[in-house]
């Protein structure tokens, strides 16, 4: 699926919490949740989880991150657009980071900063995508 303009593209709110931790190894994964990300290079092991799913064997975390799927999925000709969000966001003094699976980009923001990000990519023509709760 293509996009003619970055501005088409829309944002979806996860309402999960995440955790960023460093994990001795990735034994005790808990891989029930819906969002489970994990890295291993030759220095560390590195798991994105959902709060409520951090392994027991972890060295460190931190907490309080919140995210944003960027709705795909996204081909992989296009170019730029992480890059184009990333900079609207620095812009507004809001760090990131972002993890890319095959289908799609998440964007992660510290759960003080969330609702900033939300303003600032919506000023800037991004549709932004809240989830709906039942009453």
């Amino acid at each position: 699926m293509g996009y003619g303009t970055d501005a088409a593209l829309t944002l979806q709110v996860l309402e999960e919490r995440f955790t960023v931790c460093k994990a001795e190894d990735f034994s005790q994964l808990d891989l029930s949740g819906e969002y489970c990300f994990t890295a291993r290079t030759d220095e560390e092991y590195s798991v994105v989880c959902e709060s409520s799913k951090v392994p027991p064997n972890i060295t460190e975390r931190e907490d309080g991150w919140r995210c944003l799927r960027m709705m795909g999925p996204l081909d992989f000709t296009l170019t730029g657009i992480l890059a184009k969000v990333s900079a609207i966001l620095a812009s507004a003094g809001i760090g990131i980071f972002a993890v890319s699976t095959y289908n799609t980009d998440y964007i992660f923001t510290k759960g003080e900063n969330f609702d900033r990000a939300i303003r600032a990519l919506g000023e800037k023509g991004y549709k932004i995508s809240i989830p709906c709760r039942g009453i």
